[in-house]
């Protein structure tokens, strides 16, 4: 298959084998590092297939299977652990979402739009569309992490018909997001960039693209088989450096957004830099449109309080992220000093964490 390479399904196979050697033998000692090495290859292999994809279902469904492929593996790896940690994971969804739309809006549009610059000057996207999208992710972002803190409660946590209300009306939100983008105004989600180079790739066949497709699952999943093997190396070296529990929603939140921090940077380096927003923004509302509803269900069956409200410190670092990203893409225009501005940014969000 000319889209698929040997290596596009080796790669995968390959971090197979090392998870079932970590399953086997999970005393080994260089087994972190094949893990780490395995989960770098199936990320590669990930973003490779969800390009194909893309390639044959065309925009803006091609970074939407992306986006949500991923959130549904984000989804399954904080369900997994919150079962497995029980109360002590009450904060885990919240740090999550709150580091990945951190790493989202700061260090994935701060890097696209810094590298997309620095090689094509200025670039240009449909501001429609990501208005439209930046308003979604405020909206559903200060619902989530923010209005916790204000109810009459206690601060940060919502009764379970809060929580219920809070599940209805970010489903809801999300639903009407994905209408918006993929039937009634599709073409605000069209890039507008330069496509050097997209004529030479032609269009998949569709025994192809469905080969890319099962690919592309085997890839995620075997991201976060690689990324749960890592984990207890993580909680070691996080407790050794004396690094708040925050930074572990960091840690995973960092790992599953790999393949669209990748996909994300090659597309604004090819000036396609609506690409690279469809594939940022619609991953920030998919985490919150999906995670939030699965994570109140489980909460509201195991009878948990959840911590939903951020502290200060976060919720400054929120405002400012809002604020400057509307900023950053007010025009349908960008060059490369936003997203400097952006990664600086990322930077205090990271140094914060871990000195709060």
């Amino acid at each position: 298959m000319k889209f698929n390479p040997a290596w596009t399904w080796a790669v995968p196979a390959v971090s197979w084998v090392l998870v079932l050697c970590w399953l086997l033998t999970p005393g080994f000692a260089l087994l972190p590092i094949l893990l780490a090495i395995g989960l770098l290859g199936s990320v590669l292999s990930a973003v490779h297939h969800a390009e194909v994809i893309s390639l044959r279902v065309g925009e803006p469904f091609g970074t939407l299977v992306l986006a949500l492929s991923v959130t549904v593996i984000e989804v399954a790896l904080i369900v997994s652990m919150m079962l497995n940690g029980g109360a002590g994971t009450m904060a885990l969804p919240r740090d999550t979402l709150f580091a990945a739309i951190m790493i989202i809006l700061n260090g994935i549009i701060g890097l696209s739009l810094l590298m997309g610059g620095r090689k094509n000057s200025e670039q240009r996207f449909n501001l429609e569309g990501t208005t439209d999208a930046l308003c979604t992710i405020s909206l559903i972002t200060v619902l989530t992490m923010v209005l916790p803190n204000f109810t009459s409660g206690e601060a940060g946590v919502l009764s379970p018909v809060q929580m219920g209300f809070l599940a209805v009306a970010i489903l809801l939100v999300f639903i009407g997001f994905i209408r918006f983008q993929t039937v009634l105004h599709r073409n605000y989600f069209l890039d507008v960039g330069d496509t050097e180079g997209d004529a030479g790739h032609g269009v998949p066949e569709t025994r192809e693209a469905l080969f890319s497709l099962g690919l592309l699952i085997v890839s995620l999943v075997a991201v976060v088989a690689s990324a749960k093997g890592l984990s207890p190396s993580l909680e070691a070296i996080l407790g050794h450096m004396g690094a708040p529990a925050a930074m572990l929603g960091v840690l995973i939140a960092a790992i599953v957004l790999l393949p669209e921090f990748s996909a994300s940077i090659r597309a604004a380096r090819a000036n396609r830099l609506q690409t690279s927003l469809n594939l940022a923004l619609g991953s920030a509302i998919a985490s919150i449109g999906l995670t939030v509803p699965v994570v109140v269900i489980l909460a509201l069956w195991m009878g948990w309080p959840l911590q939903w409200g951020l502290d200060g410190t976060a919720m400054v670092l929120l405002a400012l992220t809002l604020f400057l990203v509307a900023l950053s893409l007010r025009t349908g225009n960008t060059t490369r000093q936003p997203g400097v501005l952006h990664v600086v940014l990322f930077v205090a969000f990271i140094f914060f964490t871990l000195v709060p």
